[in-house]
Formats: C-alpha cells, structure tokens, sequence
C-alpha cells in the first residue's frame, strides 16, 4: 500500500472515481484492479482500514497511515488535529468539490467517513506544515464570524446562509476549535498565524467556483475574540444572543458541553472549582462569561471600530437579510433570497422537520431557580446587550426574508 498510495494521491481523476464509490466490496475490488495495472497486488490485509462500515464516524480516532508534508489538493479539508510524537498533526478527508448543508462540520466529518476511500486514504500534515504553506491554498478570506451566546439562532444563520449559491460555510469545527485552544500557550504571533492558517484551510475552493465564506464559531470562542480580531481585523462579526431565561430552559433541558464541569472546567471561565454553585446558577455564569468578552469589545472599541454586530434572537430569520448580509459585505439574488426562506421554514438542528416556535413554550417551562439565576447573573448582562444591538444599523424587513417563502407558479 505505501508504493500504491502515491500514484493514487497522484491521479486526481482516480481519486474521484474511487472517492464516489459507496459500497466496501466494489471499492476493495477497484482498488485491486488498479493496482494490478501497476504491477501492485492488495489484499484486505494490505489497507490501512478494513472494508467495514463506519457509520458514526470511529475512523476518525485511528491514526492515517499516509502522511507528508506536502498539503493534498484542494478537495481536502482537516478533521482534526492531535499529537503525534510531540508534535502537533492535522488529519485531512476528501470532501469533494460539493457544498456542505448538515448543521455541524462534525455532521459533515460523519458523512465523509462512511466512504471507504476517506477510510484507507485519510492524510496527516504537521501543523507546522500547514502554518508555512497556508498563504498558497488557494482559499477565500473569510467574509464574517458568527459568534454566539449558544442557544440562540446561530445555526439558523449558518443554515441560511448556505442556502446561498458558491458559498462555504463552515460550522463549529473542532479542528479550529483544537487550534484555539492550542493558541492559548503559543505567542502572540504564533497564535495568530496558526488561527489564520486554520482557518484559510477550511476555505478553500473545493469546486473553484466559490464566492462566500463565513465561519460559525463555538460560543466559548468569544473570550477567543481578540486573537480573531489580531488575526483578521479586516472581518466583520456578528454576535447573537437571545433573552437569558430561554437559553437557560434549553441547556438545563439538555447541557451542552460548555456547561459541563467534567469537559470545560470552571476555572476556564473564572469560576472557582471549589465554589458551590446550583446547576442553574452555573450555567448562567457560563453563559455571563460568554457574553462579557462581547460587552469588553464594544465599550473599549464601539460597534464601528470593532467591526461587531449584536443582534437579539428575536430578530431572526429577518436580520440575515436585512443586517447580517450587508455586514457580511454580501448580495444575494431573489432566488437565493427564496433559498434562505426555505432553509428558515426548516429545523436548523433536523433540517428534514419543519420549524417551530419555541419563545413561549420556554418562558412557561421556566423555574423559579432559573429566572433568579437568569436575573443574579445575566439581568445586567442582557441590558448591556440590548443598548449595543439598538445601536446597530437599521434592521428593517426590508427585504421579507422572514415572509413565508411562496413557490414558483406551475408551467
């Protein structure tokens, strides 16, 4: 397989063919058959990964027999970053030249893996490869962050706005967050230039007919903010949140991992590990923590020079139209106007189920515990945001985004 792996790697016509193949069996015997025509016998043995099934993604976690230097072409894109003997390695997929719709990049990481060829072919890089060849990628320069409360919105924007045509939309990716994390024991310009190499490898050009690029970010990635800003102080931002009592009836109703001692300890966000707290209370302070970083960055700098936008859940699916895209410094035309009021009718988080309004059914389901813990942490918090998101330019629904999306007449 080491002889083998090059001349396919080599063949971007190859790759493709083998790359469409779904099923193990007819994949293992074209695999055989060119390598026979080139003079290399495989067997099952010989692949770096049985011809299994991987459906919810394992694959990922074994370590890639191929590895180089050299970044692979341009359909690639990381799925994750990890130690390899003391250093730090980046893991590349194939993804192909196709626009990505799931939710999450870890929805769109599963996808990719359940493909046999991502299964034998997955590639390894030192990171500190991709940092020295990162400004030759042929990639887009992001257009916008989505930074968020969490809980509030941001993955219907995502889901919007990659309804658009020729558009990249990147969604909580953990190889960006891995290298965030990473940032916090490197330099500062060392952090900066791992961040912009990560992140100009999520957009490249997979079908060369990219025009967007937009990252949606992790919430926790807000006390990250200053490193995006030393990073790419020409992008705009934009910071959703939404009224406190809501998001804290959806994480106490299922916790996300932000709000979860055992994976973020307290002390990532100030909090004291020793210090008894009630569930509630906690995840109000982790959601305070996660909005203070944005609240920081405006009364230092303002809305102008910190090229920010605050926007209030309420506002959405309006506010893409009207707000996020003129921030974004991009046009859409009316069928792709059309597009992303189909993709706001649908459950960003099930997109096979339609979408349904959940402001009351939240404010009914609210405990006392939760509306004391939403005042003592967050009451002053939300106030400061309101006065920030007023201040933005004109939201008017102009453009009727958030009108039913009416379908074409028949012939």
């Amino acid at each position: 397989m080491q002889n083998f792996a090059p001349i396919v790697m080599a063949d971007d016509g190859l790759v493709a063919r083998l790359a469409a193949i779904e099923d193990n069996a007819q994949f293992f015997a074209q695999l055989r058959q060119t390598a026979q025509s080139h003079g290399i016998e495989l067997d099952e043995t010989s692949l770096p990964s049985g011809p299994w099934p991987d459906l919810v993604g394992i694959s990922k976690f074994v370590r890639p027999s191929l590895a180089g230097s050299a970044l692979p072409p341009r359909e690639w894109l990381p799925i994750a970053v990890t130690a390899d003997d003391g250093a730090v390695a980046v893991d590349w997929a194939r993804f192909g030249p196709e626009p990505f719709r799931e939710p999450f990049y870890e929805d769109t990481i599963r996808r990719a893996l359940r493909l046999p060829f991502n299964r034998v072919f997955r590639y390894r890089t030192g990171l500190h490869d991709l940092i020295a060849q990162a400004e030759t990628l042929k990639s887009l320069a992001p257009a916008g962050f989505i930074f968020h409360m969490s809980r509030c919105g941001s993955t219907l924007v995502a889901q919007m706005l990659a309804a658009l045509s020729d558009s990249i939309v990147i969604s909580e990716a953990a190889p960006l967050d891995a290298v965030v994390q990473l940032a916090r024991g490197l330099s500062d310009d060392d952090a900066v230039r791992a961040l912009r190499a990560m992140v100009l490898a999520f957009g490249r050009k997979r079908s060369g007919q990219e025009q967007r690029y937009v990252v949606k970010l992790d919430c926790w990635h807000t006390l990250s903010l200053p490193l995006f800003r030393r990073a790419f102080p020409d992008v705009p931002w934009v910071f959703l949140y939404r009224e406190p009592v809501e998001v804290l009836v959806s994480q106490l109703r299922q916790r996300g991992m932000q709000t979860v001692p055992q994976y973020f300890p307290p002390g990532f966000y100030g909090i004291a590990a020793d210090e008894p707290t009630t569930e509630e209370d906690y995840c109000a302070r982790v959601l305070a923590a996660v909005c203070r970083p944005i609240i920081a960055r405006h009364e230092t700098y303002g809305a102008d020079s910190g090229a920010g936008l605050v926007l209030n859940y309420r506002e959405l699916p309006g506010a893409v139209g009207s707000a996020i895209l003129p921030h974004f410094c991009m046009t859409c035309s009316e069928a792709e106007r059309d597009g992303m009021r189909r993709a706001a009718q649908q459950d960003a988080k099930t997109t096979n189920m339609p979408f349904t309004g959940d402001t009351d059914a939240k404010q009914r389901a609210a405990t006392d515990n939760i509306r004391r813990a939403a005042v003592r942490h967050l009451g002053n918090i939300y106030r400061r945001l309101e006065v920030f998101s007023a201040r933005a330019p004109s939201r008017q629904a102009a453009d009727a985004i958030s009108a039913p999306f009416t379908p074409p007449a028949g012939p």
